[in-house]
């Protein structure tokens, strides 16, 4: 048997598709949570403390010419854990 790694091979196509999909997702959530009054301040504090940080990783794999795969890569967990995070209802 081979052992799994913990991180999917994506391509790059296939995280911007998935990138996509999960921020239209986050954005509708979290648009109906703001809609609705229920968006707690916490999560207005997530929102951006999540970007930020998304934006220093990416930033820091560009500097090291690590590639557009691992710039694109700390928005695309963000965007898919938030996603399953709104989706769940926590």
């Amino acid at each position: 048997m081979t052992k799994r790694s913990h991180r999917p091979d994506h391509t790059l196509p296939l995280m911007m598709g998935g990138l996509m999909a999960a921020s239209w997702e986050t954005i509708y959530r979290r648009s109906l949570l703001m809609a609705q009054g229920a968006c707690s301040a916490a999560e207005y504090q997530l929102m951006v403390a999540e970007k930020l940080g998304a934006m220093e990783k990416s930033a820091f794999a560009l500097m090291t010419g690590r590639g557009h795969k691992a710039a694109l890569a700390p928005y695309f967990r963000a965007a898919r854990a938030n996603a399953k995070r709104l989706r769940s209802g926590s």
